[in-house]
C-alpha cells in the first residue's frame, strides 16, 4: 500500500496525484466531480460540493464530466494553489 500523501503539506504534482487517486472510486485515471468532491472535503473546508462544481467549471474544458489529461490536471493544480491554499510545486515546469 502506497504511503498516505496529506495535502496540507508542501507537495510535488505527482504527490499531488497520488493523493486525488486516494479518491478515486472507478479506477479509470480520471477525476469526477463526486470523487473531486470528496477529495476537497477531506481537507476540511466549507460548502465541498460547491468547491468541487466550481473547479469542474474551469478545469473540465472539453465539459466531459471528468478531469484528465494534462492540461485539465493543469487547470485543477492552479485552481487548488489559488483556492484551496495547497503547496504544489512543478519539476522543472514539467507536468
Amino acid at each position: 500500500m502506497a504511503e498516505k500523501v496529506y495535502p496540507n503539506r508542501e507537495m510535488t504534482v505527482e504527490d499531488f496525484k497520488a493523493w486525488l487517486r486516494q479518491f478515486e472510486m472507478d479506477n479509470d485515471g480520471r477525476v469526477s466531480h463526486e470523487e473531486l468532491k470528496e477529495a476537497i472535503q477531506s481537507l476540511r473546508v466549507w460548502f465541498p460540493w460547491w468547491k468541487a462544481r466550481q473547479v469542474m467549471k474551469v478545469a473540465d474544458t472539453n465539459h466531459n464530466g471528468q478531469i484528465e489529461g494534462a492540461e485539465e490536471i493543469e487547470k485543477l493544480v492552479n485552481y487548488a494553489q489559488q483556492h484551496l491554499h495547497m503547496k504544489i510545486q512543478r519539476s522543472h515546469g514539467r507536468w
